[in-house]
């Protein structure tokens, strides 16, 4: 299916609220997801994702219309060659290769544009296709933390993936 990535605007957000509003998404992502997903938390997300420059959170668009979101958030300090991976896809568009699709054109971005060399992802224990989307695009699982996380009153594990920037295109 056909989709492109572009900025978040105001405009996006009758259906960054319509798709976001998804317990089988909100549950596989930090509680800064919200669930249910309101107007508020919509128009908070896309001034957040919106002030930076360069942008670097960016709307998946399918036929005009914001289905999910991916992002680099670059780090700071001891950590500032690394950025972290987030993503997220309304629930009709899953298993269509949408997301491998958009993670290969972001991190295509993280490394023309940011002085990193390892871009990572932490998706939970659980999150099985959020595991072998990230496997597919050369990840390497670089950690397991067991039970670490709660998430709806439920310790959960941690997975660190990984892709380096001598890695990425072999």
């Amino acid at each position: 299916m056909k989709f492109k990535l572009r900025p978040w605007n105001n405009l996006d957000l009758k259906s960054l609220v319509k798709n976001a509003n998804n317990w089988n998404i909100a549950k596989n992502l930090t509680d800064k997801f919200p669930y249910p997903y309101t107007e508020s938390n919509g128009k908070a997300f896309i001034e957040f994702a919106t002030k930076n420059d360069p942008i670097h959170i960016f709307a998946i668009d399918i036929d005009g219309q914001a289905v999910g979101g991916i992002g680099i958030h670059p780090q700071d300090d001891i950590h500032r060659k690394n950025a972290e991976l987030g993503y997220w896809l309304a629930e009709p568009f899953w298993g269509q290769g949408i997301i491998s699709a958009a993670i290969k054109q972001v991190i295509d971005f993280a490394f023309a544009t940011f002085e990193i060399d390892r871009v990572f992802a932490r998706p939970f224990g659980t999150n099985i296709a959020s595991q072998k989307v990230l496997e597919k695009n050369n990840f390497i699982l670089e950690g397991k933390f067991d039970k670490v996380l709660i998430k709806n009153d439920e310790y959960l594990d941690e997975l660190i993936y990984a892709i380096r920037r001598e890695n990425w295109k072999k």
